[in-house]
């Protein structure tokens, strides 16, 4: 690069020295004519100018042989220097120069770096220019012809990520890139050296941890989908019978979701029908026997029930189901199988369909719209809300406790999926399953029932117990198991026991999600 540059100079030094030749030759031979109107060094300097610009007033002319000689030469190089400053405009307006410039005259603005243009990036982009009046997004390819011309600010520039927050020069807000491939950040030659920019990185992943370095943060689509449907569909009390059909990406999301959010009663017996292959899922998660029934309904507690053969064999279960979720991975197959029931099944439960699209008249979940929001990519509310429950904990309890730069991936989820049960015990609280969202009234009026009844003895206790319950089922669901002390590098804890094993200080632990809500509405306020 720094041969390239010097052999740039060279040749520029190179033009300038034949150019001062030819004004010195131009200048010493009309001088010396009495006649010739050129008679200072300006005077050449300006006819040059006028002859290289092809503007040719006409107020001075050589006169001398030699100096129509430099003259001659003067007007062909006219020509070469037109083309090429045509060239060099073209070019700049079609390459990265006009873009850069764009970029560097709105340096106050949000900026959002997308490593492409795709549905997905289009459909997040266009959700964060409804929430950021101040957005500017930034294609890092060049636009397609075929595609449309989004209606949000954007440029599309080919440049590199390094390049482009080189012109941010620091002003405003950090960055935000995204990279909505899957997998896109071990592969992508742009994510190379992003975690030693000023930026903050959003990368799509199939798996892999929540955090990768301090400014890396991984997002799965399935995980986005699966939280969207829960918390917009939130399982309610008459429902004793859910049926999953598909059990990929999407399905094992799903079940995941519901496993650690849907506790809603220390009395609950949920029966979900799982029809797709689990046998990774039960062989990863094997530790699910010890909280529910497996394959084996329990009027007693949650139960799990993988089947083997293909859906539509189990009749009865299909026609008795509260709740059916169509999750197959395979769109066009999900479409397939939410026609066949509509067609020949009694169904009396509610059919959810997974669809990237929604469609009039029919109860549609996961849709690009719903999935690709700032909410559920850069998650600031949710991490906001777990945040408050990690610094809660560690005001409730007397020993020494990490914050939340200090956790690990998996205990950053345990206060994640406590802050996503936020709107359970917000219906719970009020007794009000149509709630479907979180405002500051409805978790005000919450935290109030709260202080209201939490003072009784046995209120509180049942408070405590759904808490244990939900917090129970996260540990096991990642393979922890009860030690006299906590482990973490042998995932044991002495808290992971029944409720009536545990001690007073303990149970009181369990407050911490619930006095949450407190600090909760004054933040949506």
């Amino acid at each position: 690069m720094k041969m390239k540059k010097n052999i740039y100079l060279y040749v520029v030094a190179a033009i300038v020295l034949v150019y001062i030749i030819l004004l010195t030759i131009l200048y010493c031979s009309e001088a010396a004519d009495s006649d010739a109107v050129i008679r200072t060094f300006g005077d050449a300097f300006w006819y040059s100018l006028v002859t290289l610009t092809t503007v040719g007033y006409g107020d001075l002319i050589p006169v001398t042989p030699l100096g129509h000689v430099i003259g001659m030469v003067f007007l062909l190089l006219s020509a070469g220097i037109m083309v090429t400053l045509l060239g060099a405009g073209v070019t700049f307006i079609t390459s990265e120069g006009l873009p850069l410039l764009m970029l560097g005259m709105q340096r106050h603005k949000n900026w959002y770096y997308f490593a492409d243009y795709g549905v997905e990036s289009n459909t997040l982009a266009a959700n964060i220019c409804k929430e950021d009046r101040n957005a500017l997004i930034i294609y890092g390819e060049k636009r397609s012809s075929q595609s449309e011309i989004p209606d949000y600010p954007c440029i599309y520039v080919s440049a590199s990520p390094d390049k482009i927050v080189a012109k941010k020069k620091n002003m405003g807000n950090r960055c935000k890139v995204f990279l909505m491939k899957e997998n896109d950040y071990s592969i992508n030659s742009r994510a190379a050296h992003l975690d030693q920019l000023p930026v903050d990185v959003y990368a799509r992943t199939t798996s892999g941890q929540d955090k990768l370095a301090g400014n890396i943060t991984f997002f799965h689509s399935y995980e986005c989908c699966a939280r969207q449907y829960w918390r917009s569909r939130p399982l309610c009390s008459h429902e004793n019978t859910i049926v999953l059909i598909g059990f990929g990406n999407y399905g094992s999301s799903i079940l995941e979701r519901a496993i650690l959010t849907n506790i809603i009663s220390i009395e609950q017996h949920v029966t979900y029908h799982i029809f797709g292959d689990a046998q990774e899922f039960l062989a990863i998660h094997y530790r699910l026997g010890e909280l529910f029934s497996l394959n084996q309904e329990s009027g007693e507690r949650d139960s799990l029930i993988f089947h083997d053969e293909i859906w539509a064999k189990s009749h009865e279960v299909m026609e008795q189901a509260d709740r059916i979720i169509i999750c197959e991975d395979d769109e066009q197959k999900g479409w397939s199988i939410f026609w066949a029931l509509n067609k020949y099944y009694r169904v009396s439960g509610r059919i959810d369909l997974r669809s990237s699209r929604k469609t009039p008249g029919i109860s549609c979940f996961g849709s690009n719209e719903d999935i690709y929001t700032p909410q559920q990519i850069i998650r600031t509310g949710i991490n906001k809300a777990a945040i408050m429950i990690n610094e809660l904990f560690r005001r409730s309890v007397s020993y020494p406790t990490l914050s939340w730069n200090e956790l690990d991936d998996l205990h950053r989820q345990s206060k994640i999926a406590a802050a996503d049960h936020i709107l359970m015990k917000t219906r719970i609280l009020l007794e009000d399953e149509s709630i479907t969202e979180l405002t500051s009234d409805t978790v005000k009026s919450a935290y109030n029932r709260y202080r209201k009844t939490g003072y009784l003895e046995s209120v509180r206790e049942t408070y405590r117990k759904l808490d244990h319950m939900r917090w129970l089922r996260f540990y096991i669901f990642y393979n922890w198991s009860y030690g006299p002390v906590r482990d973490d590098e042998a995932r044991q804890h002495p808290m992971l026991c029944q409720y009536e094993e545990l001690t007073l200080e303990q149970r009181k632990e369990r407050d911490a999600a619930w006095e949450l809500m407190g600090n909760i509405f004054v933040e949506l306020e």
